[in-house]
């Protein structure tokens, strides 16, 4: 690997407001090499990355490119000097075809498909990523949305890649191959700039590595000469990541057994005709936890999506303390104290022009009327003190909720929906996605307390060890159907999970 940089910053500063995103921040990417950027929620990662693509524009440093001066405006012109990105939040557009958005800006009368299907193909016999470009992206699961998104970058044949945040919604096996995608980059000679949170992945795709922390570095170097405790110890500072123990009941603790979120014999039908749950039943006690593990694409997007009351079912109820709510809008579902943490925030969470308080207010607007005028006050001393409870890092409650990073994102959702007056059940889908350890902890935290408050919370996560961290019970989505339980309690568990995701029933 070569000693020359690739891609040089120097002192580079960024401020929002009195938010100090990044401070003085130093770090050279080498040819043909693969490095990772490491640091909790808001430590100023997906800044640099903006920087590096031109969307940001940085206050002070210098940066260079193959040892010229680089000062993108935008990211047409990173595009142009060979740096492409894959930005945390899709930005594809959901009804249209994965051709259609992968064709979008080019130039020309006609639009380039058969240069297009020549591309595909060589993309996916050079690194594996297969996707179906006449399928509507909306028709998607989030892992092959996240592949498109992907190829859409390589479709530029850059010499430097940005990757954020990209493995947290993929399965185990897309992870698989997107890190061989990142080694075949790298032999090529190209470089790849990798943010994740995990370090398991670090050490299978990276050869370098730079922690940030509160927009500042604060160590890293080669693998092989810094071990990766080290790296957690500069990530997480004083705070300590949680164990597999550390939040299960125990023993004479067990929950309760009086049901109150119960569904029956639920099936419901993708619009491509294919079945996406069969004839599923559950029921969730009284300050139980329950987890929903397995790979994704089996039935548990649309699981969450019809507890929601976003999609109908063709067969089955649920019902909540003995209340039938089938075919119940989302507003009625939300009275009667059923909280939902959507699988996507980006685009189904919050709205990222509005305000933090704003957001946070959205499900009872009612409640904050005054003589028919919205108590904006109120509304803004609420959210100071989710902000406060929440350790939500933003300027104010005023702040555009889409200025946060994902992680303060996902604990201004976290409050709002575990806020729900008359909380009853939770139901929070890939509630820990591209969170940091810390931040990981502190999601777990308040799902367990929620639980001993007395609410029944059901989570669909593809992180096993974190269900394992959290619930007192398991299940498997496969296929569109339930297998299972598993209680957390079996020395066993982890095993036997394993064997049901393999499709075999309990």
């Amino acid at each position: 690997m070569s000693t020359t940089a690739l891609l040089s910053m120097e002192e580079i500063g960024k401020s929002f407001g009195p938010v100090r995103a990044l401070d003085a921040v130093t770090l050279t990417v080498r040819p043909g090499s693969v490095h990772c950027i490491l640091g909790e929620n808001g430590a100023g990662k997906s800044t640099l990355c903006n920087t590096i693509y031109g969307t940001v524009s940085p206050d002070t440093g210098t940066m260079s490119l193959a040892g010229a001066e680089y000062r993108p405006r935008n990211p047409s012109d990173a595009l142009q000097a060979g740096v492409a990105m894959v930005h945390q939040h899709f930005s594809l557009i959901s009804t249209m075809t994965v051709e259609a958005n992968l064709l979008l800006g080019r130039k020309g009368f006609r639009p380039p498909r058969r240069a297009l299907a020549a591309d595909l193909d060589r993309i996916a016999d050079a690194y594996g990523l297969q996707i179906d470009p006449h399928a509507t992206v909306g028709d998607l699961t989030v892992g092959a949305r996240q592949r498109v998104e992907i190829v859409k970058a390589l479709l530029h044949d850059p010499r430097l890649i940005l990757l954020d945040e990209p493995t947290a919604v993929l399965d185990p096996d897309e992870i698989d191959a997107l890190i061989t995608t990142c080694h075949a980059l790298a032999a090529d000679g190209r470089s790849v700039v990798l943010i994740t949170h995990k370090l398991g992945e670090v050490a299978r795709a990276a050869d370098e590595a730079t922690v940030l922390r509160g927009g500042t570095v604060v160590g890293g170097g080669r693998l092989a000469d810094v071990p990766l405790p080290s790296l957690l110890t500069l990530m997480l500072g004083d705070k300590k990541p949680h164990t597999a123990t550390s939040l299960r009941r125990q023993g004479d603790s067990a929950p309760a057994v009086e049901p109150v979120l119960e569904l029956d014999g639920l099936t419901v039908t993708r619009p491509d005709g294919s079945t996406a749950l069969t004839d599923v039943s559950l029921s969730v006690g009284r300050g139980e936890i329950v987890g929903v593990a397995g790979v994704e694409g089996n039935g548990q997007s649309e699981l969450t999506a019809l507890l929601s009351g976003a999609l109908p079912a063709d067969a089955g109820t649920m019902k909540l303390d003995g209340v039938d709510l089938t075919g119940r809008s989302p507003a009625h579902r939300t009275a009667a104290g059923l909280a939902v943490i959507s699988e996507d925030r980006h685009a189904e969470g919050i709205i990222g022009d509005l305000s933090i308080a704003e957001n946070l207010a959205l499900p009872r607007l009612k409640d904050y009327r005054r003589w028919g005028l919205l108590d904006r006050a109120r509304i803004r001393a609420d959210a100071v003190t989710a902000i406060a409870d929440y350790s939500i890092r933003a300027a104010g409650p005023d702040a555009p909720i889409g200025s946060l990073s994902g992680g303060n994102q996902q604990k201004v959702v976290l409050a709002r929906e575990l806020s729900t007056p008359g909380l009853r059940a939770v139901v929070a889908a890939q509630p820990t996605r591209g969170l940091d350890a810390g931040a990981v902890a502190f999601v777990l935290e308040r799902l367990r307390a929620a639980a001993d408050d007395g609410a029944a919370v059901l989570v669909t996560s593809s992180e096993l060890d974190e269900l394992l961290a959290v619930c007192d019970r398991i299940v498997v989505a496969y296929r569109g159907t339930l297998l299972g339980p598993v209680s957390t309690d079996s020395p066993t568990a982890a095993t036997d999970i394993g064997v049901l995701m393999t499709g075999v029933p309990a």
